[in-house]
């Protein structure tokens, strides 16, 4: 599409949005904590918005495809919002951080447990000066 910038390392910009600058939040499966291996990501993302303040992050929240869709959108609420309470503990300002759930909306159906766990996740995707 034009005005996307997709270069080799996974990140894709547009006009509003950055996605693959910071990476992903992983979850074990039907859990919502954040995990101590995981942390040093979202101290990364603090570390970001520190630098670009203008900036501010959307939390999308992601789950595999087992459960119902209902559920699933719950658990991605959750998982977002863990990415939340972790990022405001640290002293990042709740009015930088945005959750979203996608729940299951982007989930492999047909795959294996290494292709669920790439599904249980929190997507960090930044918001350029808004």
């Amino acid at each position: 599409a034009a005005g996307l910038a997709n270069s080799s390392n996974g990140v894709i910009e547009d006009a509003d949005t950055i996605r693959g600058l910071l990476q992903p939040v992983y979850f074990d499966f039907d859990k919502s904590g954040i995990k101590a291996s995981e942390r040093a990501k979202l101290d990364e993302a603090k570390k970001y918005l520190g630098e670009h303040p203008g900036q501010r992050i959307l939390l999308e929240g992601h789950c595999d495809w087992r459960g119902t869709a209902e559920y699933n959108l719950g658990l991605g609420d959750r998982r977002a919002n863990a990415a939340k309470q972790y990022l405001t503990t640290i002293g990042v300002s709740a009015d930088k951080l945005e959750t979203l759930s996608k729940g299951s909306e982007e989930a492999k159906k047909d795959g294996t447990d290494a292709d669920w766990a790439k599904d249980r996740r929190d997507d960090l995707v930044v918001l350029k000066g808004q």
